[in-house]
């Protein structure tokens, strides 16, 4: 028994390369979309002293040796999310970022890890708004690569109608039945007690160490997620505070947060922001993040200063970052990933 041909053979680059000329219609047709509003691209650099403060993210790793010898550790970007934030203290009002990122510990059909991230940030606009652009991608990406329906595992999706809006509390209570904000206190406090017991009433497998986050993230994949983006996309709003590091808390309900994720075929495509401009908080939630990250995974990663310096003076804004590959996937029927990268991870099954 043989192994699957590399991409680079003439036969298999023939298969692929349909997908590939439309995931670069996708591509100038988005560029196209932030120019007529008045985006300006922004190449943000992929080297930064902190790759991001979440618990769950994994970061490649490198160094930076000066003509002196002295070493600096730095890290690929997970995401141009803390240099994009910079700009936008220093006077940026609307801007896009179009490129690569890194995550390690991350390979699958939904996951390479390299991959291409769009991110957008409005001033002065609600995260509202980038529900609508989120809507209008979706159309977009479909249009550019000749899709009437996007499928993906037996799940369809029309990208054309109007996104099913829905709270993360809704959802939770809809296909867990469960009483998700029972759990979360008014100062954004968690419940653990109260969420393990609502698992064990629900059906669901519990482990002893099991945090409130992780109890939430069970629910999350086991029964919310595989529910979502069907017969149209989802747009999941209104996440509890402490699973949304990087969004200031809502008006209306200061238990949740102002993010959401737009899903489409139970695949997540994007993750949005009313962006968080408090620093003192973005520390205490950042360091609560790399305690966490140290708990499960024995290591933490630096704190960006300049990052934090910058909030102080950055305006109110809205942001969301949108995985690129897989929406050139499910507008183009791709069942994995490397099928729309142009040139894969060297050794990578196709």
């Amino acid at each position: 028994m043989t192994g699957a041909s590399p991409w680079w053979t003439p036969d298999v680059h023939a298969d692929r390369r349909p997908r590939l000329i439309a995931r670069n219609a996708i591509t100038a047709a988005l560029r196209g979309w932030f120019g007529e509003r008045d985006f300006i691209e922004v190449t943000t650099l992929a080297l930064q002293v902190s790759p991001g403060n979440e618990a769950h993210l994994a970061a490649f790793a490198t160094e930076a040796i000066g003509t002196d010898g002295a070493r600096q550790p730095l890290y690929l970007h997970t995401s141009p999310e803390f240099a994009c934030k910079k700009l936008l203290a220093a006077g940026e009002r609307r801007i896009f970022s179009l490129g690569p990122v890194w995550r390690n510990r991350e390979r699958g059909p939904l996951h390479h890890p390299e991959f291409t991230m769009l991110e957008w940030y409005r001033v002065g606009e609600t995260y509202e708004s980038l529900m609508r652009d989120c809507a209008e991608f979706l159309a977009l990406a479909a249009e550019k690569a000749g899709a009437r329906t996007f499928r993906f595992r037996g799940r369809e999706a029309d990208p054309f109608a109007e996104p099913e809006r829905l709270s993360v509390t809704e959802a939770f209570s809809r296909h867990a039945g469960i009483d998700l904000l029972a759990t979360v206190a008014t100062d954004g406090g968690t419940d653990r007690a109260a969420l393990h017991a609502a698992l064990i009433r629900a059906g669901i497998r519990t482990a002893p160490d099991d945090s409130w986050a992780d109890l939430f993230s069970r629910v999350m994949v086991e029964k919310v997620e595989p529910a979502l983006g069907q017969g149209r996309a989802t747009i999941l709003y209104g996440y509890p505070v402490s699973e949304a590091a990087l969004a200031r808390p809502s008006a209306e309900d200061p238990r949740v947060a102002e993010r959401f994720e737009l899903y489409c075929c139970g695949v997540e495509l994007a993750n949005a922001f009313g962006e968080l401009t408090d620093p003192a908080e973005q520390r205490r939630r950042f360091a609560a993040e790399m305690d966490e990250k140290e708990r499960i995974y024995q290591e933490r990663y630096p704190i960006d200063e300049d990052f934090l310096a910058a909030l102080a003076s950055m305006p109110q804004a809205s942001g969301s970052a949108l995985g690129f590959d897989r929406l050139a996937m499910l507008a183009t029927g791709a069942t994995r990933i490397d099928d729309v990268i142009w040139t894969p991870v060297a050794g990578a099954p196709i």
